[in-house]
């Protein structure tokens, strides 16, 4: 169910009867990911793996969050990025406002790794709330992130596929999810090297830009092709699926 797409007694109604109070917030990033990557790579993917979650189990899906914590990626052309700080506020006052009307238990569907640190940035604050007192509702408020690839289905399938070189950044499987979500958007880009440099640790923009000349961190994502999204679709939709409900029991 999406959220966007119900009106006001709709929402109301279903917070009478639904008991969990569950949402599932898709957030991603709008970043470079190479050659054949769409900028939205992040938060698309995110936002196919939340519908089907929702759909399984008849969850509401907010709007997808499509920017996030990018800062590193703003040395290829139409990257965007928010600071840690905003990031973490905007995520607070998305908690906080649909706390009010009843939601406690908010389920971050992540599509990017650089989002982790504010997101959980964000939870403390929220539950800061509570404990300082300044929002005694918090106090049934429960926060979870996690990303849409962690499942172990889901990382035992990318393993099969890629052989361990669907990498860190731009990697196969996100590709081939996006290439299965949109498949009118497909690019078909050589990849030279064939396989990106490995990761190390890297800062500010300039420096990711050097260590990885077209985007791509240990990834061959000339590999992708939408048969292997769809598989990774429906991998990732169970996992995703007993985590949601795992954290609506916790």
């Amino acid at each position: 169910m999406q959220l966007a797409h119900a009106t006001w007694p709709e929402v109301e109604a279903y917070l009478a009867k639904d008991t969990t109070r569950g949402i599932i917030i898709p957030i991603g990033a709008t970043e470079q990911h190479g050659p054949n990557g769409l900028i939205g790579t992040d938060h698309l993917c995110a936002e196919f793996v939340a519908k089907g979650v929702g759909e399984v189990c008849n969850a509401y899906v907010a709007p997808t969050l499509t920017y996030g914590m990018s800062q590193h990626h703003l040395g290829f052309t139409g990257s965007v990025t928010l600071r840690p700080s905003t990031m973490a506020a905007m995520v607070r006052d998305i908690v906080q406002s649909l706390n009010v009307h009843g939601f406690e238990k908010f389920f971050f569907l992540n599509g990017h790794g650089g989002n982790v640190t504010p997101l959980k940035a964000a939870f403390d604050e929220i539950y800061a709330d509570a404990s300082l007192g300044a929002n005694p509702a918090a106090f049934k408020t429960r926060c979870m992130t996690m990303m849409w690839q962690a499942g172990g289905r889901t990382r035992a399938l990318a393993q099969e596929l890629y052989h361990g070189n669907s990498g860190m950044h731009a990697t196969a499987a996100e590709i081939s999810l996006v290439q299965f979500y949109r498949p009118d958007d497909i690019k078909h880009v050589e990849m030279s090297p064939k396989v990106a440099p490995p990761h190390t640790d890297f800062f500010h923009s300039l420096d990711y830009r050097m260590r990885y000349p077209d985007g791509r961190i240990g990834s061959d994502p000339s590999m992708s092709c939408p048969e292997h999204g769809e598989r990774l679709l429906k991998a990732t939709v169970t996992d995703l699926s007993e985590a949601y409900q795992a954290f609506l029991a916790y």
